[in-house]
């Protein structure tokens, strides 16, 4: 039977660089992860072994290093759209580029009671993330941030679920709830990223802690609603939350009582909580 190609994408995976702007008062860094992914008509390469319209991926590479230079990077999202417009425009054969980017977070820190001027400390796990699309036709971004780690001790409970016959947990109204966030949502191309990006991490944290939460689906729909009420450019926002377990341990064999005060935080097997919210 004979075959025939269906879609497929080629590009460079995990590109990290590191951006130093030396500026006269103060250095500023970004450091970025970059992924690169070319579709368009690459059919022959596939199928009769003719590269001649292929960009080699060390090509690629060595684009992210060459505009990071002459790019000042003021967002994840700009630099995004300039990579895919640069290869959109420059190689015939390429119809559309994907460009995710994840961000490693950098903190200047304090020294003697002041910013310091070239001195910063890792913030982790959280990341800012962007997925930027160019097309022939247009672009499409989608902002996000992952690892944003939460826990509340109080205001937290769930109760009145479903059970069945394997139904084992028991109901409270007073638990450690736990997630690690992952939130994307789509943004215009001529968008201000960072602004927007502040304004929606900053609601989501509020409403997490303000929330009096029957359950993380919830919670993470208030998160959701806030997020939009934050920042009005975004139509939707796309929330994941696992739930990170905290068990009550047991110290009736040590003839202990346990108010809520000793845990044991596991991380497998979690909840997976995962929805858009919508204006």
């Amino acid at each position: 039977m004979p075959a025939s190609l269906g879609w497929n994408r080629y590009g460079k995976s995990l590109v990290r660089v590191m951006k130093v702007s030396r500026n006269a008062a103060r250095h500023d860094i970004r450091e970025l992860s970059v992924n690169i992914g070319l579709e368009g008509e690459f059919t022959t390469a596939h199928t009769k072994g003719d590269n001649a319209g292929v960009l080699p991926t060390d090509t690629m590479k060595n684009t992210v290093y060459a505009l990071a230079k002459t790019d000042p990077i003021d967002s994840i999202e700009l630099f995004a759209l300039l990579l895919g417009r640069h290869f959109v425009s420059t190689v015939p054969h390429v119809n559309s580029a994907r460009i995710e980017i994840i961000e490693a977070a950098w903190q200047r820190i304090e020294s003697q009671g002041s910013p310091h001027s070239h001195t910063f400390q890792r913030i982790g796990p959280e990341t800012p993330t962007c997925i930027i699309e160019s097309a022939r036709g247009g672009e499409r971004v989608t902002a996000g941030l992952r690892g944003l780690v939460l826990l509340k001790s109080a205001q937290s409970g769930f109760s009145a679920f479903m059970r069945d016959k394997f139904t084992t947990l028991k109901e409270t109204d007073d638990r450690i709830m736990a997630t690690s966030v992952t939130a994307t949502w789509p943004l215009a191309p001529s968008a201000d990223f960072n602004a927007s990006r502040r304004a929606i991490r900053t609601a989501l944290v509020d409403a997490f802690a303000a929330h009096d939460s029957r359950s993380v689906q919830e919670t993470l729909y208030a998160m959701g609603e806030a997020a939009l009420m934050a920042c009005p450019e975004i139509p939707e926002i796309t929330l994941s939350l696992p739930n990170k377990h905290c068990l009550l341990v047991d110290l009736s064999p040590f003839e202990m009582t346990n108010a809520n005060e000793v845990f044991l935080p596991i991380d497998e097997p979690h909840g997976l909580i995962e929805a858009t919210i919508k204006r």
